[in-house]
């Protein structure tokens, strides 16, 4: 089935939605995930808009081994963790660019997990193409280009139902990212601030458009491939993810599952 095929075999939506707290943000995946998998809301693309800085952490990630806690705490960050593995992400609001996708399972059936994060990246490169960023898929997760990486996608399956998500730098604050994130640090110690900014080669310095423009361009983008038509979320979408921020990505017991 040609990939054009295989995308419409659903009807798509894409949400724009408004700025949201961290925590928010972790449970509406997880809420969404569940209602595509039941039926009760079609396949969609979801772009976020954060109302705070955070650190997400994969899964399966060690909280103190990703993350300089008192780092965090100066800067006010938000520090939460997905239900997709992968590794951590440093998020500032003006300067990240996270989307989801969400859809039937079948999507992607008989897929390996490369395939398929190349299969569900494929759309969001022709859309960088599109702004002259010749960016490619770096297997197994990440979207990169000559100058640099652009972005990390994470990916999991529930109940007959695909989540993939991706988080791509518009910007980055290099130097506040390597006090907050352990890893970063250890991997840049011996090459410095200016070595950070070179591994992420940020939308804005590739394209010279505003944040606001690069969205728009994704979100068309997307609907060229998939026929999506603008939606937004329901009061009951909402409801359900704060149902589970309180019982769940709120709680000490998640975020240091993985102490």
């Amino acid at each position: 089935m040609a990939d054009a095929e295989r995308w419409r075999q659903w009807p798509w939506q894409v949400i724009h939605d408004t700025p949201r707290p961290p925590l928010l943000q972790m449970a509406l995946d997880e809420a969404l995930l569940a209602a595509v998998a039941a039926g009760r809301r079609p396949a969609q693309l979801r772009l976020w808009e954060w109302s705070a800085p955070a650190v997400v952490i994969g899964r399966f990630q060690s909280l103190r081994n990703e993350v300089d806690a008192a780092a965090a705490a100066r800067y006010g960050i938000t520090v939460v963790r997905r239900i997709t593995g992968g590794g951590a992400m440093f998020i500032e609001p003006g300067n990240t660019i996270t989307y989801s996708l969400i859809a039937p399972e079948r999507l992607v059936r008989g897929m390996s997990a490369t395939e398929s994060y190349a299969f569900l990246d494929a759309w969001v490169l022709s859309a960088l193409a599109g702004l002259g960023v010749a960016a490619w898929y770096q297997p197994i997760n990440d979207i990169t280009s000559a100058a640099g990486k652009i972005g990390g996608a994470a990916q999991t399956r529930r109940a007959g139902a695909v989540l993939h998500h991706v988080t791509m730098a518009y910007d980055i604050d290099a130097a506040r990212m390597l006090e907050v994130l352990r890893i970063g640090r250890e991997k840049l110690s011996d090459k410095g601030t200016t070595s950070a900014a070179k591994r992420v080669d940020p939308l804005r310095r590739q394209t010279g458009l505003t944040r606001a423009q690069v969205m728009a361009h994704l979100a068309a983008g997307f609907a060229d491939t998939t026929g999506a038509a603008p939606a937004t979320l329901e009061p009951d979408d909402v409801a359900a993810a704060e149902a589970l921020v309180a019982g769940k990505f709120a709680t000490p017991e998640w975020l240091a599952t993985v102490p």
